[in-house]
């Protein structure tokens, strides 16, 4: 590629339905990878495009992307329960899809996960363990507080969800702003 030479335009069938601030920064096609048909991810300033999905999942609701260097893994996050001030989160199944000409896919990926992490902390709880993180969302104020128990944590435990409220409202507070 010359120094002067464009990026491959989105094909305008490929084009995902943005919403009105939103914008392409990537995109890459898909072959079958044995998970999903191929397709076209799109990347944007507010999320992933996936195919075979007709909704953006948000860079705050990617618990992990793994790029293989030909595969690209997403694990979206998948909402349990909705507690004080967090959401309880588990791992979905995991998506890949295999980029035989990725482009700034799968960095564009990586830098949106990465900056829309601004706390992330595992913690022991009753029986088990969890991380804490708060996430960036684009567009909303301040932040968006999950939790994701280590597999085998019993989560409906009264000690467990007492000990994850403390955890949350003492990361909460550690990372307020203190010049309001």
């Amino acid at each position: 590629m010359g120094l002067f030479s464009r990026k491959p335009k989105l094909p305008a069938a490929a084009r995902p339905p943005l919403a009105d601030a939103e914008r392409v920064l990537a995109w890459a096609a898909a072959g079958e990878a044995g998970g999903p048909g191929a397709g076209v991810l799109v990347a944007t300033n507010l999320g992933l495009w996936l195919p075979g999905r007709d909704a953006r999942l948000g860079w705050h609701d990617v618990l992990k992307a793994v790029w293989s260097g030909r595969e690209l893994t997403v694990t979206p996050a998948e909402r349990l329960a909705e507690r004080a001030g967090y959401v309880l989160v588990a791992d979905g199944p995991a998506e890949t899809y295999l980029l035989l000409e990725p482009g700034e896919l799968p960095h564009q990926v990586r830098a949106r996960v990465t900056r829309s992490v601004a706390y992330t902390q595992h913690h022991p709880v009753p029986g088990g363990a969890g991380r804490i993180a708060a996430r960036r969302v684009p567009g909303a104020d301040g932040l968006t507080w999950t939790v994701r128990y280590d597999p085998g944590t019993p989560a409906d435990d009264e000690a467990v969800v007492a000990e994850t409220d403390r955890l949350v409202a003492a990361a909460r507070a550690a990372t307020a702003p203190t010049d309001l």
